[in-house]
C-alpha cells in the first residue's frame, strides 16, 4: 500500500473519531439523539435514532393515480370489485354508468366485494350532461361507507335542494362547508377520510363515525361526526355492527358515471387521537 493511501486512512480514523468522541448523543447507526428527553406517552425520545421509519409508499404517476399500498376499485376497465345489486352497469369510455332502471324496476347498487374500515378513499363522478330534472332528481347518487354512512353525489351546480342533500352533504345531516362544483358533464373528485365507529364490548357506542371530505380539492367536511347511519327524512341512530363492511354506489336513477376509484386501509395510527378508550 501506498504511503499516501496509507495517510489518508489513518487520517479518516481520526476525523471520525474526533466526531465520536465530540458528539456522544449522536447515533452511529442512524442519524437522531439519545439524550433528548422522551416524548410524552410515548417509549420514543426527542429525534429517537431507534424510532421506526414509516412504511414507503410510491405515490400514484399523476396527482389522483392510485399509490402503491392502495386497493383499486376501479380501473376504467373491469368491475370485477364490485357486486350487483340488480341490473349490470354499463362501462365504456375508462367509466361505469348506473343503468336505466326498467319500469316498475329496482335500484342496482354497486357494493364492493370487500370490507372496510377507516378509509381514504378517491373517487371521480360525472353528472349527465345536459342535465336532467332538478333537485334531487338531477344526477343524485351517493357513496355509502359500510353500507350505511352516506356521503352524498349530486348535480349541485346551479341547482337548488335542501342544504342538507346537496353534493358534498352528510346526507340529511351537515351540509357541505361550500359548494365547489363543476359544471353538468365535468369530471369532479372526492377524496375522503372515513373513520368508522367505536363500539365496547356490550354494542355501546364508544366514538361516532367521523369525516373529513374534499370536492375538486376544496375542503367541504372538517372531521365532521355521524348522529348515525343514514336514514331518509329520519335522523339516524347507531347499532353496534363489525369493524370492516362493503362500501356501497347508489343509484338513484340517474345515469351517474365513474370513474378512478381506489381506497387505502388506514392503520390504527392514523385513528384520531381524542379517544381515550381502547381501540382495536
Amino acid at each position: 500500500m501506498r504511503k499516501q493511501e496509507l495517510k489518508n486512512i489513518a487520517w479518516a480514523a481520526a476525523v471520525a473519531a474526533v466526531i465520536t468522541i465530540g458528539s456522544p448523543a449522536i447515533a452511529h447507526d442512524r442519524p437522531g439523539f439519545r439524550d433528548t428527553p422522551m416524548l410524552p406517552d410515548s417509549q420514543w425520545r426527542v429525534h429517537d435514532p431507534d424510532r421506526p421509519y414509516p412504511e414507503v409508499v410510491t405515490p400514484g404517476p399523476v396527482p389522483g393515480a392510485a399509490p402503491s399500498d392502495a386497493v383499486v376499485l376501479f380501473d376504467g376497465q373491469s368491475l370485477d370489485a364490485w357486486q350487483p345489486q340488480g341490473g349490470a352497469w354499463m362501462v365504456e369510455d375508462g367509466a361505469m354508468t348506473v343503468p336505466p332502471r326498467a319500469p316498475g324496476g329496482g335500484e342496482s347498487s354497486l357494493v364492493s366485494n370487500e370490507s372496510f374500515g377507516d378509509v381514504q378513499l378517491h373517487l371521480e363522478f360525472r353528472s349527465p350532461n345536459p342535465p336532467q330534472s332538478s333537485s334531487q332528481d338531477r344526477g343524485n347518487s351517493g357513496i355509502i361507507f359500510m353500507q350505511r354512512y352516506e356521503i352524498q353525489i349530486l348535480d349541485a351546480y346551479e341547482n337548488d335542494t335542501y342544504a342538507d342533500g346537496t353534493v358534498g352533504s352528510i346526507y340529511g345531516w351537515k351540509p357541505p362547508l361550500v359548494n365547489p362544483s363543476r359544471a353538468p358533464g365535468e369530471w369532479q373528485s372526492y377524496d375522503i377520510i372515513f373513520e368508522r365507529p367505536r363500539f365496547g364490548p356490550e354494542g355501546e357506542l364508544l366514538r361516532p363515525a367521523f369525516v373529513t371530505a374534499f370536492l375538486n380539492g376544496v375542503l367541504i367536511q372538517n372531521r365532521q361526526a355521524w348522529p348515525g347511519v343514514t336514514v331518509w327524512r329520519q335522523i339516524g341512530t347507531y347499532e353496534a355492527h363489525e369493524d370492516a363492511a362493503p362500501i356501497q354506489l347508489q343509484d338513484h336513477d340517474s345515469p351517474v358515471s365513474f370513474r378512478n376509484i381506489w381506497v387505502r386501509r388506514l392503520p390504527e395510527a392514523a385513528a384520531s387521537h381524542d379517544f381515550e378508550g381502547e381501540v382495536k
